[in-house]
């Protein structure tokens, strides 16, 4: 698989909510840097991080564009999150079941055929905003 089909293939994954096929995509050697948060490492990290997740937030990706440079080990992807939040997050605004749409933008280090490294940015003022209206 190219290494934007592996990106798209990342987000059905996560579209379906299978987040045991997107873990399968993912080098064991994975690195996760999360918006304004930390650096963490490896796939069961990964999947805890998944599960909190999908606790507290219903989210989908939609108008994904997928961004490789020429040899494949890197990769960008530009979407937008419509989501939905379930469950209060810790240090968040109350969750209500309030509704959300984000830009976000996400870089990817891909070697042989998996994800070793996830980052993610989008606006956090901007969902605090939207939720807290």
């Amino acid at each position: 698989m190219d290494t934007a089909a592996l990106i798209r293939a990342y987000y059905a994954a996560f579209n379906r909510a299978d987040f045991e096929g997107m873990i399968a995509l993912l080098g064991d050697d994975i690195v996760h840097d999360a918006n304004q948060g930390s650096r963490h490492a490896g796939k069961d990290w990964f999947r805890s991080f998944l599960a909190h997740m999908d606790r507290c937030y219903r989210e989908q990706v939609v108008d994904l564009v997928v961004l490789t440079e020429s040899s494949g080990t890197r990769a960008a992807a530009e979407f937008v999150i419509e989501g939905e939040y379930k469950v209060t997050d810790e240090g968040l605004p109350p969750a209500r079941g309030q509704r959300y749409r984000l830009p976000v933008g996400a870089f990817f280090d891909v070697r042989d055929g998996l994800i070793r490294r996830v980052t993610n940015y989008y606006n956090l003022q901007n969902w605090i905003a939207q939720v807290s209206a």
